[in-house]
């Protein structure tokens, strides 16, 4: 587990999973018929618990221009720049659940925003860093 500094907020737009964890696959393949792919833009994974509700999960994908996000009619959320607490995950495509794991890790680090998301940086087709703001 190491920590890493994210230097400049990052604007996504998403696509809510209807549930959790099974919508989660949908959510992504909605997000990647609508956008077209690219390796110029970050594609994420985002939750956290809303609403007292459970967890509401958003696959987004980082705005490469001003109002992209209203042209495909998706709501947006800013990554807040700062301090993150990270573990990566190597091949996770051979096992899913070792993202869910990652994040058990994660979770039980001190100092974690209250108000922060576990985030899915999707870093290629095999690896995902799994991140989550610190408070401070």
């Amino acid at each position: 587990m190491e920590t890493s500094f994210l230097e400049k907020d990052i604007k996504v737009f998403y696509v809510t999973a209807t549930s959790f964890p099974e919508g989660v696959l949908t959510a992504h393949e909605q997000l990647h018929n609508m956008v077209p792919f690219s390796t110029k833009r970050g594609y994420f994974g985002i939750s956290r618990p809303e609403n007292g509700e459970g967890i509401v999960y958003k696959a987004a994908t980082e705005e490469t221009f001003h109002g992209e996000a209203e042209q495909y009619k998706c709501d947006t959320l800013i990554l807040k720049k700062g301090k993150y607490v990270q573990i990566i995950v190597k091949n996770y495509v051979k096992d899913i659940a070792s993202i869910g794991k990652a994040f058990d890790k994660l979770r039980e680090q001190p100092g974690l925003d209250p108000q922060g998301y576990c985030v899915e940086w999707y870093l290629n087709d095999k690896d995902v860093k799994c991140m989550i703001r610190l408070e401070k």
